[in-house]
C-alpha cells in the first residue's frame, strides 16, 4: 500500500462516520448541548469539516468551499474563512445552527470529494515539504494530513457519543 492509498483509507472513513453522526436528527437535536458548556452534534461536525476544509484549502492555495455557494447560510453564519470553530466561546458554539443534518453531509461531502482528489495524487516525497514553519520543528504535508485526520476523527467520536445522549433525553 502506497501513502496515497493508506491516506485515503484513513479520510474515507469519515463520510460515514458523519452520516452516522447526524443522519435522522432535527435541527434542534442538532443544535442541543448535552450539558452546560458542551458542544452538541451539530457544531462538532460543522468544526471538524471547517478544520478539513481551511487546512486542505492552505495546502492547495485555493479558497475554501466554505467561501463558495451558500455554506455559510445554510448554517446562519457569515462565509468568514477564519471561523473554523477553535476557540469558540460557548455563545459562538450557539450561533452554528445547521439548518439540518442534510446541510452536514451535503459540506462534509463537498469537502471530502476536494480532499480525497488532493490524496489521490501524493507521492511519498510530497510528505516531506514544509507546510508550515511557524512551528518548532516545521509542520511537513504529512504531519499536516495526519493532524486533521486525527482532529476530524476525534470529533467524529465525540459527535456519536453526543448523539447517543441527545437521543437518551
Amino acid at each position: 500500500m502506497d501513502v496515497s492509498d493508506l491516506l485515503t483509507e484513513t479520510y474515507d472513513r469519515l463520510p460515514d462516520l458523519v452520516r452516522a453522526a447526524v443522519d435522522g436528527l432535527s435541527p434542534e437535536q442538532l443544535r442541543r448541548a448535552p450539558g452546560k458548556g458542551a458542544n452538541p452534534v451539530g457544531w462538532l461536525v460543522w468544526h471538524l469539516t471547517r478544520v478539513q476544509d481551511h487546512h486542505v484549502a492552505d495546502l492547495l492555495d485555493a479558497e475554501q468551499i466554505w467561501e463558495s455557494g451558500d455554506w455559510a447560510g445554510r448554517f446562519g453564519l457569515a462565509a468568514d474563512p477564519h471561523n473554523t470553530g477553535y476557540d469558540h466561546t460557548p455563545a459562538q458554539v450557539a450561533e452554528v445552527r445547521p439548518e439540518s443534518a442534510q446541510a452536514l453531509i451535503d459540506y462534509y461531502g463537498a469537502v471530502a470529494a476536494r480532499t480525497g482528489t488532493f490524496l489521490a495524487g501524493l507521492r511519498p516525497a510530497d510528505l516531506d515539504r514544509v507546510v508550515d514553519e511557524s512551528w518548532d520543528p516545521p509542520v511537513t504535508l504529512g504531519v499536516r494530513l495526519v493532524s486533521i485526520a486525527d482532529d476530524d476523527l476525534q470529533h467524529a467520536g465525540q459527535a456519536a457519543y453526543v448523539r447517543g445522549l441527545v437521543e437518551a433525553d
